[in-house]
């Protein structure tokens, strides 16, 4: 790049080329997410200025910030934040980066929240919260339910901490294995996870960036399934009677989850498309309606 005049134009078509080379798979948004980034505007400001030239700090840093992503670095990171369902998080590496296919997660969750009963706040608990995605974005929906979050990693609960106090929200984070730092608080209205469902054999698969994630918030066991088989038994007995439990799962494996959820003795269960037409929440209510 040196030695040459880069408008704003210029170095987004050669960065969007060289993403494309490297497979990555939205070369053109990525481009424009890091040099909007690097001159502080938004993405329509970039070609509003389409023809202003890049000063050498402002080259410097956009040069750095695409040798990163080059290394597969995911652009929620280089970024240090993510949207989800208009929240602003804030993310890292001590965190997965959230996706949209969870705000399918968090539409199901919403619609399974009964209304106070007896003046008592419906009580909620996300298990895996990592950033907190799906507890905040309960909580924002939902200001009058109780919102706890669980991660058993000290750091995912940290990012979680700051998510919610820098967006004023009242979500108390725990830490700790699945429901076991919430059990005393139960009954519960609704458990909902993102949990690890990815087979350990398809892990070396993935694409770089996810790569870069938590394995620990990746790995689900040999078929998957391990972390959903707990936390399965885990919610039954902390469910409220007309409780109900959520669940992200990958793809192929909601019909499975289904079966797992009625051999556990849940009532029902149902399974939602993402945007992207995969089956991706399984949620299931501990007894049935006629019940």
């Amino acid at each position: 790049m040196a030695g040459e005049i880069w408008t704003i134009l210029k170095v987004l078509g050669w960065t969007q080329g060289r993403f494309a080379d490297r497979a990555i798979a939205t070369p053109r948004l990525d481009a424009e997410l890091l040099l909007a980034e690097v001159l502080k505007l938004d993405r329509v400001g970039l070609y509003t200025h389409f023809d202003q030239p890049l000063k050498a700090d402002e080259l410097a840093a956009y040069r750095e910030l695409i040798k990163r992503r080059l290394a597969g670095e995911p652009v929620a990171y280089l970024l240090g934040r993510r949207e989800f369902r208009s929240l602003d998080l804030r993310v890292d590496a001590r965190v997965l980066v959230p996706r949209p296919e969870t705000e399918t997660v968090v539409e199901v969750a919403l619609g399974l929240l009964p209304e106070a009963r007896e003046g008592a706040a419906p009580r909620v608990v996300d298990v895996g919260t990592g950033s907190g995605a799906i507890a905040l974005a309960i909580k924002a929906a939902r200001p009058d339910v109780e919102v706890l979050a669980i991660d058993r990693s000290p750091d995912a609960a940290e990012v979680a901490r700051a998510n919610a106090e820098r967006l004023s929200l009242a979500v108390e984070i725990l830490v700790g294995d699945l429901l076991a730092p919430a059990a005393a608080r139960a009954p519960f209205d609704l458990v909902v996870s993102n949990p690890p469902y990815i087979a350990s054999g398809d892990l070396p698969q993935l694409p770089p960036e996810v790569r870069r994630e938590p394995h620990s918030a990746l790995d689900g066991g040999p078929d998957g399934l391990a972390v959903l088989r707990r936390l399965i038994a885990d919610a039954r007995p902390l469910l409220h009677p007309a409780g109900a439990l959520v669940l992200e799962v990958g793809a192929g494996q909601a019909p499975l989850v289904a079966e797992l959820l009625t051999a556990a003795g849940y009532a029902a269960p149902s399974i939602t498309r993402d945007l992207a037409n995969i089956e991706r929440v399984v949620a299931a209510r501990l007894t049935s309606a006629a019940d």
